[in-house]
């Protein structure tokens, strides 16, 4: 029976998804580096502020964290308890996910992989598309969990499987927003009003989420309103990457999206949303997409 659930991480999808687990737990814990974000959601959703050690014991752990090394380094320090599932909602590298899920098997816990998608709107409203990895029966018994924040959870395979999912369907979005990008440079070019564009394209084959929402609420309207950083993507692009030469595939067209979106570097990077590489393109080519 589940009794406790523990969220690290309170980033800008954590501190939404940690405030749905209310709905099916009365006692959850929620831990933040900085611990005063941590306090401030306990004030605000009803949750408990605790420290790491003791969030590690609930019966559910959700970790949410930049990386997978972080979350590696983290149960470098702390062991969960036994018969408790760990999962793990960072966007991370399936090779350190199967090592994760080797580790706590041999302490009788269970690791599931469960990045998610539906950016910090998805988060709030607890709609987020969910891809797990990891064991069938772990999964089937945190269903009912993940279920507070999710809008769609899917069984993917294996462990590691999940972040593989989610680091192929980044760099497919990375693709598409430089794709409609280069497009509506063209169209700049010769004049053309393009939200005319855009709400012909959205209405024929060419539409995307990316045509449907990114490039019109981030950057037609020139707001790049920060809520997925630009060195997060760089790093999903690089799991798939690192994915493509493991299998030794020749897929050239995520080789050239890397080079593309690598063209910021860090810190600048970090301080950016995603979307602020298409003003790499417009400085190439001298206009601004509006």
């Amino acid at each position: 029976m589940i009794q406790s659930i523990s969220f690290i991480g309170l980033g800008a999808m954590g501190w939404h998804m940690a405030s749905h687990l209310k709905k099916v737990s009365g006692q959850v814990y929620v831990w933040n580096r900085n611990f005063e974000k941590a306090k401030q959601h306990e004030q605000i959703f009803g949750t408990k502020a605790v420290s790491l050690q003791q969030a590690v014991q609930a019966d559910i752990i959700f970790s949410c964290l930049p990386t997978s090394q972080n979350v590696e380094n983290l149960l470098e320090i702390y062991s969960p308890k036994q018969g408790s599932i760990w999962i793990d909602c960072t966007s991370g590298v399936p090779d350190i996910a199967k090592r994760l899920n080797q580790k706590l098997k041999h302490q009788g816990v269970d690791y599931l992989d469960a990045p998610v998608s539906g950016q910090t709107v998805g988060a709030e409203r607890g709609t987020l598309t969910v891809m797990v990895g990891g064991n069938q029966t772990a999964f089937e018994k945190a269903r009912p969990i993940i279920q507070a924040f999710a809008g769609l959870i899917e069984y993917v395979g294996g462990s590691g499987a999940a972040f593989a999912v989610k680091a192929i369907n980044n760099t497919l979005m990375a693709t598409h927003l430089w794709a409609l990008a280069e497009g509506l440079s063209i169209l700049k070019s010769q004049g053309v009003n393009l939200h005319s564009a855009m709400n012909c394209i959205n209405h024929s084959s060419g539409k995307s989420n990316v045509s449907e929402h990114i490039m019109m609420q981030r950057v037609l309207n020139r707001k790049f309103e920060k809520t997925f950083a630009l060195d997060l993507l760089q790093k999903d692009i690089g799991i798939a990457l690192n994915l493509v030469t493991q299998n030794n595939l020749q897929l050239p067209a995520f080789s050239l999206i890397q080079q593309q979106f690598n063209q910021i570097s860090k810190p600048d990077a970090q301080q950016v949303d995603f979307s602020a590489i298409v003003k790499i393109l417009e400085q190439k080519n001298q206009l601004e997409l509006c």
